[in-house]
Protein backbone atom coordinates (compact mmCIF):
# COMPACT_ATOMS: atom_id res chain seq x y z
CA UNK A 1 0.00 0.00 0.00
CA UNK A 2 1.67 3.61 -0.88
CA UNK A 3 2.34 6.12 1.40
CA UNK A 4 2.37 9.61 1.31
CA UNK A 5 4.18 12.60 3.47
CA UNK A 6 2.44 15.67 1.63
CA UNK A 7 0.56 16.55 4.55
CA UNK A 8 4.51 16.78 6.74
CA UNK A 9 5.29 18.68 3.80
CA UNK A 10 2.89 21.17 3.78
CA UNK A 11 2.68 21.13 7.79
CA UNK A 12 6.84 22.56 7.30
CA UNK A 13 5.57 25.21 5.44
CA UNK A 14 2.85 26.38 7.67
CA UNK A 15 5.56 26.12 10.30
CA UNK A 16 8.16 27.56 8.17
CA UNK A 17 10.88 24.80 8.90
CA UNK A 18 12.80 23.74 6.18
CA UNK A 19 13.64 19.53 5.84
CA UNK A 20 17.40 20.80 7.67
CA UNK A 21 15.40 22.07 10.77
CA UNK A 22 12.97 19.33 11.05
CA UNK A 23 16.23 16.86 10.86
CA UNK A 24 18.05 18.74 13.50
CA UNK A 25 14.91 19.52 15.38
CA UNK A 26 13.91 15.86 15.45
CA UNK A 27 17.58 13.67 15.34
CA UNK A 28 16.33 12.17 12.16
CA UNK A 29 19.30 10.99 9.69
CA UNK A 30 19.45 12.50 5.79
CA UNK A 31 18.69 9.23 5.22
CA UNK A 32 15.10 8.98 6.38
CA UNK A 33 14.26 12.70 4.73
CA UNK A 34 15.08 11.30 1.64
CA UNK A 35 13.54 8.18 2.05
CA UNK A 36 10.32 10.28 2.66
CA UNK A 37 10.64 12.45 -0.10
CA UNK A 38 10.47 9.30 -2.54
CA UNK A 39 7.43 8.43 -0.51
CA UNK A 40 8.99 5.15 1.11
CA UNK A 41 8.51 3.66 4.60
CA UNK A 42 10.53 4.56 7.16
CA UNK A 43 10.34 3.48 10.98
CA UNK A 44 7.65 3.73 13.53
CA UNK A 45 10.64 5.24 15.95
CA UNK A 46 11.49 8.33 13.18
CA UNK A 47 7.95 8.89 12.85
CA UNK A 48 7.08 9.33 16.45
CA UNK A 49 9.97 11.71 16.85
CA UNK A 50 8.97 13.66 13.78
CA UNK A 51 5.62 13.73 15.63
CA UNK A 52 6.64 14.54 19.00
CA UNK A 53 8.76 17.20 17.18
CA UNK A 54 5.75 18.80 15.53
CA UNK A 55 3.82 18.44 18.21
CA UNK A 56 1.36 16.36 16.09
CA UNK A 57 -0.55 12.72 15.75
CA UNK A 58 1.09 10.66 12.83
CA UNK A 59 -2.18 11.30 11.02
CA UNK A 60 -1.26 14.70 10.33
CA UNK A 61 1.54 13.64 8.64
CA UNK A 62 1.18 10.85 6.52
CA UNK A 63 -1.61 8.68 4.93
CA UNK A 64 -1.71 5.83 2.91
CA UNK A 65 -3.05 6.20 -0.11
CA UNK A 66 -5.21 3.59 -2.37
CA UNK A 67 -3.77 4.66 -5.87
CA UNK A 68 -0.52 4.93 -7.04
CA UNK A 69 0.06 8.38 -7.79
CA UNK A 70 2.86 8.83 -5.13
CA UNK A 71 4.86 5.70 -6.10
Amino acid sequence: MPVSYDKLWKMLIDKKMNRTDLKDAAGISFNVLAKMGRNEFVSMESLHKICHTLSCDIGEIMEFTDNDEHE
